[in-house]
């Protein structure tokens, strides 16, 4: 579970938030501040893993907070959610190393999209001491292959992965609203199951698809994926 701080002087605005941010699966919020600093003091004190910021908040502004953050070394990451657009305020946070930057106001599916991001982004650097050149770029770069229709060059994929394999296997998932195995997937495309598998774990690992492990009868579980984006129901 990811815990998040939101620090946001409007208290209407700041439930709102809170709202949001308890949909999105895997996110807690464990503290809210009214000021910049009531909000240093509760990571100080709450630890969280990500702060939701306002910039125009009083007892020290949104900018004033994430330097002391920084200059205090608080490993908290931190996603500027504020009507500030100017092009200095910005720049300013993303030089403070923000991850993400929301504009009000926002629909739900801004700030959902940002935590799945961040989100898929810890779990590429918490599973592993090394990250590939293609798994930065999915942090990085954001790359969407299924909806640029793009081929990146190879050398971006782990050896032995093709992107016009990759392309196929995520398109057909993303055209599927039902959770399927590797044997589903390997039917649905034409290719060996032993091959989809390798692509299915990369997919995996870049926060595109969400895997559900089944249990039933005699045997082994069976992994299922779906497509991020789409929904299911999920029964056991």
């Amino acid at each position: 579970m990811i815990k998040v701080v939101l620090i946001e002087d409007d208290l209407m605005v700041q439930e709102v938030n809170r709202q949001f941010v308890d949909q999105v699966n895997g996110f807690q919020v464990i503290g809210t501040a009214n000021n910049g600093a009531q909000g240093l003091e509760m990571i100080r004190e709450l630890k969280p893993d990500l702060a939701l910021v306002d910039v125009y908040m009083p007892d020290l502004d949104g900018l004033e907070t994430l330097t002391k953050i920084r200059t205090e070394a608080h490993k908290v990451d931190i996603i500027a959610v504020t009507a500030a657009s100017d092009r200095e305020t910005v720049r300013s946070f993303i030089q403070n190393g923000a991850y993400d930057y929301i504009v009000k106001p926002f629909k739900f599916e801004r700030i959902k999209k940002s935590l799945e991001n961040y989100r898929a982004f810890r779990i590429q650097l918490l599973e592993k001491e090394n990250v590939s050149q293609a798994e930065l770029d999915v942090i990085f770069l954001k790359l969407e292959t299924a909806k640029s229709g793009g081929h990146e060059d190879n050398e971006t994929l782990p050896k032995g992965l093709n992107q016009l394999t990759l392309d196929k296997i995520t398109e057909y998932l993303s055209s599927c609203s039902q959770l399927l195995s590797a044997e589903e997937v390997a039917e649905g495309v034409g290719l060996a199951r032993v091959t989809v598998r390798r692509y299915l774990d990369f997919l995996e690992k870049c926060g595109k698809v969400e895997l559900d492990i089944y249990y039933g009868g005699i045997g082994r579980p069976i992994n299922k994926y779906l497509y991020k984006g789409r929904s299911s129901s999920r029964l056991n």
